[in-house]
């Protein structure tokens, strides 16, 4: 790391919160050099989010660093609502692993985040910046000048060729950069209160939609728990933070609260927000900074992660030369709407929980309110597993129109076996690479040579899938440059027999790039070259 006051970096990123972190290890790992700049001295140590899903465990897999996360988590933490009187009207568990992992996971943030911080101690070409405040900021067609200044007052400067701003809801750089942040915020906050040694010990989570004061109970990993009690009007922070009116408002939970340790208690106002593009040239905005949501459904932090995966494969192939800087466009293309998804389904839990109401003190029609909502609440949170899952229809593929079509949705993720034996998950076979996934057959034979030479300039892994059973056939065509794995189940073979066709493309973040059989691999490989803006 260089002391001079002016140093370069091929990519800059601007806060060291989930998203930033997550973006760095992925960039790191594909051999960019890379710089983070926090304004804190330090992590945040306190817990914010609460609940990590599948795709983002999937995302931290690909930097591999999920052994050292799921020993912070609570798999399959099921979601309940209840009425006043403490009856569960609608209990959401999703058990099902398509991607790899439980879809539902309580956690502790800031420990996952120090995973993310300490992975990134491993590259000698990236470097983390605590304490520094940005100055300004400016771009070229060449790159971004960063101008910082440290603790101390001195000014630094960094020249990057892309500047990732991951600098939360308060974005100085969509601010500066005058990005409209269209939305609402509720007009009713939260109060939160994290608890040591739990006094309840009871699993998942609760919300009950009670009249008079709603609120949220979820056990947390290592023995914490979470209280949420909406602030009525009037009511302040540094009057509810009162010892006293703390035990006032958990006496609503608890049966008594002598000897309860409170770690911290927080005030937060939910906010649903977008901004109104994404990219500006060589400024990319991700996680909070481009679109931040109420937190029901915890999905503010999972929708932060999943625009590090969309970006970070994305800008690593642009550095790289291996793709042009159009491609970046399509970052908004497919993130946007989603964003926009999660945020309305996050605020219609919000309305379930706390219907939108001028509240009075006494007890009023809340509950009959709240089964109104039932019927969609189901729909929504137990038929769309949670959330409507990401199913992008333009941007970085190739998509032929069918509504039915698994291209532009996530590929799954089940335990395969190997030739030598060893069960592993799929990802672990294909790396941080494009891959080639033929269902018995060679996933090459439809290649010319032209574009088989292109392909392994990009990086890409050619895998056949066979029921595993037939490992054991020495008659068995080995492919050259083919990895073979073995369908364990009949998961892989279930996934291509809903389509018609019997390859698919998958991008670096495990997405359907496009389908096709042997035969029109190689047009559909020249036409995702176009859509990837293949140097």
């Amino acid at each position: 790391m260089s002391n001079k006051a002016n140093f370069t970096t091929e990519v800059a990123i601007l806060g060291a919160g989930p998203v930033g972190l997550t973006i760095a290890n992925y960039l790191s790992k594909q051999g960019l050099e890379v710089t983070v700049i926090e304004q804190l001295d330090s992590l945040i140590d306190y817990p914010r989010a609460i609940g990590i899903d599948d795709e983002s465990l999937r995302t931290i897999q690909s930097l591999g660093l999920v052994n050292q996360v799921l020993p912070h988590t609570t798999p399959n933490h099921a979601m309940r609502f209840l009425t006043p009187k403490g009856r569960c009207f609608a209990d959401i568990q999703p058990l099902t692993r398509e991607f790899g992992f439980s879809r539902r996971n309580a956690f502790i943030q800031p420990q996952v985040d120090n995973v993310l911080l300490q992975g990134l101690a491993q590259y000698e070409t990236t470097q983390v910046l605590f304490s520094r405040q940005l100055v300004d900021f400016s771009q070229d067609k060449n790159g971004v000048t960063l101008n910082i200044q440290n603790k101390e007052g001195q000014q630094e400067s960094i020249h990057a060729k892309y500047l990732i701003a991951c600098d939360g809801g308060n974005s100085i750089v969509r601010r500066t950069l005058n990005i409209g942040f269209d939305g609402k915020t509720a007009p009713n906050q939260w109060i939160v209160i994290d608890i040591e040694n739990d006094p309840l010990a009871t699993p998942h989570i609760y919300l009950c939609c009670d009249p008079v004061r709603p609120y949220v109970s979820a056990a947390l990993p290592h023995g914490i728990r979470r209280f949420e009690f909406m602030v009525m009007p009037g009511e302040t922070q540094e009057e509810l933070s009162k010892p006293e009116n703390i035990a006032k408002l958990l006496s609503k939970v608890l049966p008594t609260t002598d000897g309860i340790e409170v770690i911290r208690q927080r005030v937060y106002t939910h906010n649903a927000r977008i901004a109104d593009k994404f990219r500006v040239d060589r400024i990319l905005l991700a996680g909070d900074a481009a679109h931040i949501m109420p937190v029901w459904q915890g999905q503010g932090y999972n929708s932060g992660m999943r625009d590090a995966f969309n970006l970070a494969w994305k800008v690593a192939m642009v550095v790289q030369g291996k793709a042009g800087p159009e491609l970046l466009d399509s970052y908004q293309v497919e993130r946007k709407d989603h964003a926009k998804a999660m945020i309305d389904l996050s605020v219609m839990a919000g309305h379930v929980l706390a219907p939108p109401k001028k509240w009075q003190g006494f007890v009023r029609d809340g509950i009959a309110y709240a089964l109104n909502y039932i019927k969609p609440i189901k729909q929504y949170l137990l038929e769309m597993r949670f959330k409507p899952m990401p199913k992008y229809h333009d941007g970085a593929l190739v998509n032929n129109g069918d509504k039915e079509s698994p291209v532009g949705k996530m590929f799954i993720q089940p335990q395969v076996k190997l030739e030598s034996g060893e069960t592993v998950l799929l990802d672990e076979v294909i790396g941080n690479d494009f891959a080639i996934i033929a269902w018995g057959v060679d996933p090459k034979w439809g290649l010319s040579e032209a574009t088989m030479k292109q392909w392994q300039k990009l990086g890409v892994k050619f895998i056949q899938v066979i029921p595993a059973v037939q490992f054991g056939n020495e008659k068995r065509t080995q492919y050259d440059n083919v990895i073979t794995i073995g369908d364990i189940g009949t998961e892989i073979r279930g996934w291509f027999g809903k389509t018609s066709e019997s390859v698919t493309i998958l991008r670096p973040d495990r997405f359907v790039a496009a389908l096709a059989i042997p035969q029109t691999l190689d047009s559909v490989s020249q036409q995702l070259f176009a859509k990837l803006h293949v140097k």
